[in-house]
């Protein structure tokens, strides 16, 4: 295990290049995105002219993390629109780019429904880009106050479970300010955490297959100055055996209408693990991420990542022009097939709490979170 106490520059902090931005040069405008492929090694910036080159780098998890998605949706047909590019078909397109995740197809309805009312009013084309435009600021606004305030109620929730402080939480995949307009979901809460001198110790899966864990969480950690330690994901069990783990915290990419959570692949086992040693496991994420269409668990469509994740092993961070995707280093026989889910899904039964910015629900039945989503959207309206 790599071990990390707290070490980091004096000017490091915060990201210094924000996940995702809109920019106007004088030949158009743009969506600029930080290359997460190229973390941690270097904080690179990609352009985006259009939506095709949005899709691509949703494709490629350049730009990833449920939340972060829907605000990238919405820039994407704010795009469309701003350059003269049908609507509609950028819409599709950006919808399908990955299906597990529901707040990408929140954010491009979002920003489609806008640009529609505008024309729908008598709008002009130019007039109704613009309004596209302020859904998607107006959504990466609201997605940065509702990661304050999930930082706020989840670190309310760890102080009624686990009175006294001293937690040391154990994180799956990578929830930070790489995958918000804020600073997070779960790594948020961890954070407060951290600044309020509550947090022992990060537990930093590695997460396979592409290492979000180990590339971003240990690289938003250490700029964040968190004792953090990274295993690999199958020494997870041995932290709960030795009693070293307090609470599990973890994201979602989508949480259907039972309370079924599908997050990073992995995830599932760390809930029965939590569940067999008493651990609490809490689920962090916005209300969108809440999908009322989505019944259950078995309703969730699960997207199955390219075999090569697996069987090579590559360097994300050192791109080499006109070499394909699955140009890495083999680890397994040539013409071994890999089954490479990017997701799992955990029951409800073994969540402990979902944490949203409208409070925590717990225990976690379908009526709790149908009242939260009715709540959400009084307060919206």
């Amino acid at each position: 295990m790599a071990d990390q106490n707290a070490q980091f520059r004096e000017d490091e902090g915060p990201l210094e290049i924000p996940a995702i931005r809109w920019d106007e040069p004088p030949e158009g405008p743009v969506l600029v995105l930080l290359d997460q492929t190229r973390l941690p090694a270097e904080e690179v910036e990609l352009v985006c002219t259009d939506a095709p080159a949005l899709v691509e780098a949703i494709r490629t998890l350049a730009v990833r993390g449920a939340p972060l998605l829907g605000i990238a949706g919405a820039y994407g047909v704010a795009l469309a629109a701003a350059r003269g590019f049908d609507v509609d078909d950028a819409a599709q397109a950006l919808a399908g780019a990955r299906p597990t995740a529901v707040n990408l197809a929140v954010g491009v309805r979002r920003a489609r429904t806008a640009y529609r009312a505008a024309l729908s009013g008598g709008g002009d084309q130019r007039q109704a880009a613009r309004a596209a435009l302020e859904a998607a600021r107006a959504l990466h606004r609201e997605d940065a106050a509702a990661s304050a305030r999930m930082a706020g109620h989840g670190l309310a929730l760890l102080d009624e479970l686990l009175p006294g402080g001293g937690h040391r939480i154990l994180t799956h995949c990578n929830t930070g300010a790489l995958v918000s307009g804020g600073e997070g979901t779960a790594f948020a809460v961890a954070l407060a955490a951290h600044r309020a001198g509550q947090l022992r110790r990060l537990w930093v899966d590695e997460t396979r297959p592409l290492l979000q864990g180990a590339r971003l969480t240990a690289y938003e950690a250490a700029r964040s100055g968190m004792a953090y330690t990274l295993l690999t994901d199958n020494a997870a069990g041995s932290l709960f055996a030795a009693g070293e783990v307090d609470a599990v915290l973890i994201g979602a990419d989508r949480i259907a209408a039972d309370g079924s959570v599908a997050n990073k692949v992995g995830s599932y086992p760390l809930a029965v693990l939590a569940r067999y040693h008493h651990v609490p496991f809490i689920v962090v994420a916005p209300v969108t991420t809440v999908d009322p269409d989505t019944p259950d668990g078995a309703s969730i469509e699960v997207e199955q990542r390219p075999g090569h994740e697996v069987t090579e092993v590559t360097a994300p961070q050192v791109p080499v022009a006109g070499v394909e995707a699955g140009g890495g280093i083999p680890v397994a026989p040539l013409g071994t097939q890999a089954y490479n889910p990017a997701f799992d899904v955990t029951p409800p039964e073994l969540v402990t709490a979902i944490v949203t910015e409208e409070g925590a629900v717990s225990p976690v039945t379908a009526e709790a979170l149908a009242e939260l989503c009715d709540r959400s959207r009084q307060v919206t309206i």
